[in-house]
């Protein structure tokens, strides 16, 4: 009985396993609610590159970030799969756009591209904040880039595709993200109307080594070249996949290979740098 496998234990409330998921899960919930309570979040940037000449900065990603009681920057993936469905997670959403309206307002030359749930459309603070920034300044919706992932976007479509009927027309663009990674078929995309994809860091990671994610990826590419969506890879780590990803026909790159998300706003290190020049 003492060599008992951990799959052979009960899955009830007793559980060892269940009481460790509940544990970790709660303290994710209420270090983020902490957070938020406190002001203590913060947006990291990173350059999405352009994959063709000028090879220039195409747009920034922002991510949302929480501090912890040791003033640690806590990174999403940490606290966001335990929140996407709650109302913290709503108010993670509300922040990360606010942070990101207001960093277009000030930055006119820049885009921005922000991450939302589907659900955050029906939330009453979260609408109110993009009116508000862009009934001040229409420009912001021209530079502004929501990202959505597949699954997110299936929990409530019809309420989504309304949501970009809404704002396309201004200037908003809108990005799947985790293109590839779950079950959106591509009849979805007459549907949605989708600026962008953004394909899964998955898929991406080592790619020029991996002959099955070659064959993925060209065939994600070309669904997304047939509705005239704009493809991002993500998670592009070597020089040798970005040289296969601009061969078959990326639009932009992203990845640690051009820079890692940061607190401190690049853009403004770059424009000390051209000055100094």
């Amino acid at each position: 009985m003492r060599d008992r496998k951990l799959a052979d234990l009960p899955e009830g409330s007793d559980s060892p396993l269940n009481a460790a998921v509940l544990s970790r899960d709660n303290s994710t919930i209420q270090m983020a609610t902490d957070a938020v309570k406190h002001k203590q979040c913060k947006l990291a940037f990173q350059p999405v590159m352009q994959a063709n000449a000028p090879h220039g900065i195409a747009f920034y990603e922002g991510f949302i970030r929480v501090l912890d009681e040791t003033g640690r920057v806590i990174p999403a993936r940490e606290f966001m799969p335990q929140l996407e469905n709650t109302p913290i997670g709503r108010e993670l959403d509300c922040i990360a756009l606010e942070m990101g309206l207001r960093t277009l307002a000030r930055t006119p030359d820049i885009r921005m591209s922000i991450n939302m749930s589907a659900r955050s459309i029906g939330y009453g603070r979260w609408s109110r904040v993009l009116d508000r920034f862009m009934k001040k300044d229409a420009s912001i919706g021209e530079r502004l880039i929501l990202e959505i992932s597949e699954s997110s976007a299936m929990t409530v479509p019809e309420l989504v595709v309304d949501f970009m009927d809404r704002l396309q027309p201004r200037g908003v663009a809108f990005a799947l993200d985790d293109f590839g990674a779950s079950n959106f078929y591509f009849r979805h995309f007459r549907e949605f109307l989708f600026d962008a994809a953004k394909i899964d860091g998955q898929f991406i990671r080592g790619i020029s080594e991996n002959p099955d994610n070659q064959a993925l990826v060209r065939a994600l590419i070309a669904v997304a070249r047939e509705f005239e969506i704009l493809v991002t890879a993500e998670s592009v780590e070597t020089k040798a996949d970005a040289e296969f990803l601009v061969a078959n026909g990326v639009d932009c790159l992203q990845g640690f290979l051009f820079g890692a998300p940061t607190v401190s706003a690049p853009w403004k290190t770059e424009n000390e740098q051209k000055s100094a020049g």
